[in-house]
């Protein structure tokens, strides 16, 4: 049945597609590109991200090219509140956040669904690879190259219920090839990476422009011993190896790793790698896509936008999940996303999802 549609436009080829896609299919369509910053060029500038006055220009033409109205809609002052000022606060707080995830949470699908709504449309369309099931559960896409369920994990029932993804079935390859026969001249256009509000890809450097610089010891978690230093606990992930700026080489001699941040000493505990195996996970309260279910049961669940899914079995309270895995993750951050999906021959279907705030090794100790 045709709905009024609306189809959040980033300039990019995925999203010009799934507009033209709806359009095909006989909704009434309208676009819109999202302008994420009050000045485009203190966020990423050329063809990489999908915050830039060239993004806004590919997506109205792309718009013309389909025959559908197109409209900008201003969402800087949400975004630099929801997605930036968190990314901040986060790494403040010993925490690794994911801003793609969030903005798919407040911005996408929150801010935007709800004006779309108050307008009269019936669902947010957007080039996200994901499909929905018969059944209304969101399931991973054909291509698993692509897939972006995990990043669609976040958003509630209300919200799945009122979004579609016509891409979810077909390979980025083959959508390319699409772009170009609909003549849309973002066909060839290089897919957006990293960070889209950090202008030259450096992290460290962003931060430290907001939260400043504050020195404190780099610690060797087996000795105690003091064998680096850093101008800014902030800087650092869990699992991070490079740039740590150690002083002298640990005393057996291998890579030592972040194991632990903590702000308050402003302190940086780093070890050998096997610190980091991670055998249980427990998150915030969690995000139910599917029936809440109270029992344990068996899952799999993913940890990073394009991790590899690890068998496990998930424990349920009003307020928590923990996954209890049948074989180590390595360098999991606080702050990241746990979402949990169940195998199926029509696709692993999202169960829930929740923010991990600590997980314990293999030997049982908390990080």
């Amino acid at each position: 049945m045709p709905k009024r549609v609306l189809a959040a436009m980033s300039g990019g080829v995925d999203s010009a597609v799934a507009a033209a896609r709806a359009a095909e299919a006989g909704h009434d369509v309208t676009g819109v590109h999202l302008a994420l910053s009050k000045n485009p060029q203190t966020y990423r500038t050329g063809a990489r991200g999908c915050c830039t006055v060239e993004d806004s220009r590919d997506a109205r033409r792309a718009a013309d090219v389909i025959g559908i109205p197109f409209y900008i809609w201003d969402m800087s002052e949400r975004f630099h509140e929801e997605v930036v000022e968190d990314f901040y606060s986060e790494y403040a707080a010993g925490r690794t956040p994911n801003p793609c995830l969030r903005c798919n949470e407040k911005i996408k699908f929150q801010a935007v669904l709800d004006r779309a709504i108050a307008l009269g449309f019936d669902a947010v369309v957007t080039g996200h690879y994901a499909r929905k099931g018969d059944d209304g559960l969101l399931r991973r896409a054909i291509d698993p190259d692509k897939d972006q369920s995990y990043v669609l994990g976040v958003l509630t029932p209300v919200q799945l219920e009122h979004s579609m993804f016509p891409l979810g079935d077909t390979l980025k390859t083959d959508i390319r090839t699409e772009a170009e026969e609909r003549d849309l001249a973002v066909a060839r256009k290089p897919d957006s990476h990293d960070i889209c509000f950090i202008s030259n890809g450096d992290t460290s450097g962003f931060l430290k422009k907001k939260l400043g610089t504050s020195e404190g010891d780099i610690v060797d978690s087996t000795t105690g011993d003091v064998i680096g230093n850093h101008d800014g606990a902030h800087q650092f992930t869990i699992g991070q190896r490079h740039g740590l700026g150690l002083e002298r080489p640990a005393a057996d001699g291998k890579p030592r790793y972040v194991l632990s941040i903590t702000p308050v000493e402003n302190k940086v505990e780093v070890g050998p790698r096997d610190a980091l195996r991670i055998g249980r996970i427990h998150t915030g309260v969690p995000v139910w896509l599917s029936a809440r279910r109270s029992e344990p049961f068996r899952a799999e669940v993913q940890l990073r936008a394009h991790g590899a899914p690890v068998p496990a079995t998930v424990t349920v309270t009003d307020d928590s999940l923990t996954a209890e895995l049948d074989e180590p993750a390595y360098g999991v951050a606080t702050g990241q996303t746990l979402v949990i999906y169940e195998p199926s021959d029509d696709g692993d279907a999202v169960l829930a999802s929740g923010t991990i705030e600590s997980t314990e090794s293999l030997e049982g100790a908390g990080v």
